[in-house]
């Protein structure tokens, strides 16, 4: 599995992540990216989809990264 970290802070609401990985991202009426997998992690179905997300954002915004080991 692999986790997805947004700051929030960089995001300017640009869509492209959600354009690409609708089912894991939605923008707020606000701008912001909302991440919509329990406890932000992704499977293997998805993980091509959102590392494509990670690329095209202009801001850099997302980062992924895998599951600490010891975890679930």
């Amino acid at each position: 599995m692999t986790r997805i970290n947004v700051d929030a802070s960089r995001c300017e609401g640009h869509g492209l992540c959600e354009g690409i990985a609708p089912d894991v991202f939605a923008l707020h009426d606000e701008g912001a990216v909302e991440v919509l997998t329990a406890d932000q992690m992704v499977g293997e179905d998805l993980t091509a989809a959102v590392a494509e997300a990670e690329r095209a954002c202009p801001v850099a915004a997302i980062r992924l990264t895998d599951r600490p080991r010891g975890e679930g």
